[in-house]
């Protein structure tokens, strides 16, 4: 088994927009806040699971770790 890390709910969110967006500034704008803002979440959320031995250091590996952790569903895209 392993360990989810403890994501706020703003984190997921920022990192959801960015999965159904084509870069980090249109991610951005669907959540209102700076392309630096949603870089410090996506960095806090990778630190996360780095921390609980499930690094994510890719956008495709930080979704399978998503999907592992039901923070979204594969028939969601």
């Amino acid at each position: 088994m392993y360990c989810r890390p403890a994501l706020s709910a703003r984190e997921v969110e920022v990192m959801l927009a960015w999965f159904s967006s084509d870069s980090k500034a249109d991610a951005a704008s669907t959540v209102r806040i700076s392309v630096g803002t949603v870089n410090t979440h996506l960095t806090r959320i990778r630190h996360k699971y780095a921390v609980v031995g499930r690094p994510a250091p890719t956008k495709a590996a930080l979704f399978a770790r998503a999907l592992q952790d039901g923070h979204t569903k594969l028939n969601h895209w």
